[in-house]
Order: structure tokens, then C-alpha cells, then sequence
């Protein structure tokens, strides 16, 4: 695990990215630690694809802004429902919850590792509606089975979250309603 260290400006470091707003503080606050930074947008729980293609559109706006290399993985919903199988009816922030960021931080430190980017780290602990320990925790976890570093950076600290709106609504980002998946969906 790193933990605010100085950097060397030519260290790179991949940010799985779950949405435009979410990322946006991260990627500045990652570059102010004088990083390299790759966003990586996997997120195959999104429902439906409009939803997916207006979360991509926004991290792009973002990565251009911010002059990031960009990195799409595959939207592969089936991949997402087999994954979460027998979890579906888990309330939020349950045992499903805990299998999506899995299966979207372990792709994460795949492209990581053969990208041969030593650190990796996500954009969804700067959401107050997601559990920082428990995502570091995954986060370590799948470091450890890549041989990889997780920088384990509680981005809500400092208004890390009220930075990341106000950046997001300077780019006139899109703003989600809902986590992504359609069990999280508002009825």
C-alpha cells in the first residue's frame, strides 16, 4: 500500500474510474501528487447502455480536460450479472455491492499489470455512498494477488467530494441519479 508519498513525476498510476464527477478531484488531486495518470473507465454493471454511453461521454469531456489517456474497457453486462449471481436481491452497499467492486478493481489491476503500471487505485471512494475501508480493503486484496500497489487515498478528505462537484459542474458534466446497475435504480 502507498500512502501520500512524494512522487516522481514520471510515476504512472491507473484510476479505475466509475463516473466523470466521481473521478474528476481524483485525476487533479493525482496529478498534484505528481502523477501520471490513466483513467480507466470498466464498469459493465451500468444499465442500460444509454446510461453507460452517458457516463463514457462525461469521462472523456474529463480526460480531455485534464489531458489523461483514456482507457475503455469492454461493456460487458453479462459478465456483470454472472458475476453478481444469487446477490441480486442484496440491499445497497450489501454482498452485491462488495462483488461489483471486485469484479471492476480486479480489471482494473489486470490492465494495470500488463500496462506494467505498479499502482492502481478507484474513483468511487470519494462517493460518500460508498464505503471507504471496505473498498480499501478489496483494493489491498486484489493488489496483493496482481503484485501491484493500492493507493489507498480517502479522496472525500480536504472537500474532496464538493471539489469533485465543482469541477464536474464547471465541465457541465453529466450528473447520474443512481449508482449504475439496475438494482440501484430509483423506482
Amino acid at each position: 500500500m502507498v500512502a501520500n508519498q512524494n512522487i516522481n513525476s514520471s510515476k504512472k498510476i491507473l484510476l479505475h474510474a466509475c463516473c466523470g464527477i466521481c473521478s474528476a478531484y481524483p485525476i487533479s488531486y493525482l496529478k498534484d501528487m505528481g502523477y501520471s495518470v490513466v483513467v480507466y473507465f470498466y464498469n459493465p454493471n451500468i444499465f442500460p447502455v444509454e446510461e453507460y454511453q452517458k457516463r463514457l461521454d462525461a469521462e472523456k469531456t474529463l480526460c480531455e480536460h485534464f489531458g489523461c489517456e483514456l482507457i475503455e474497457g469492454k461493456y460487458e453486462p453479462d459478465k456483470y450479472y454472472d458475476y453478481v449471481k444469487g446477490y441480486e436481491n442484496e440491499p445497497e452497499k450489501g454482498l452485491r455491492c462488495d462483488k461489483c467492486f471486485e469484479l471492476r478493481l480486479s480489471s482494473a489491476a489486470e490492465v494495470a499489470k500488463d500496462l506494467n503500471i505498479p499502482i492502481f487505485t478507484t474513483s468511487m471512494v470519494i462517493s460518500p455512498h460508498k464505503n471507504y475501508e471496505k473498498l480499501t480493503a478489496i483494493g489491498n486484496k486484489i493488489a496483493q494477488i496482481y503484485n501491484l500497489e493500492y493507493l489507498s487515498t480517502n479522496f472525500r478528505k480536504q472537500d474532496g467530494f464538493l471539489k469533485t462537484n465543482n469541477i464536474s459542474r464547471s465541465l457541465n458534466l453529466y450528473r447520474q441519479n443512481y449508482c449504475g446497475c439496475k438494482f440501484a435504480m430509483k423506482k
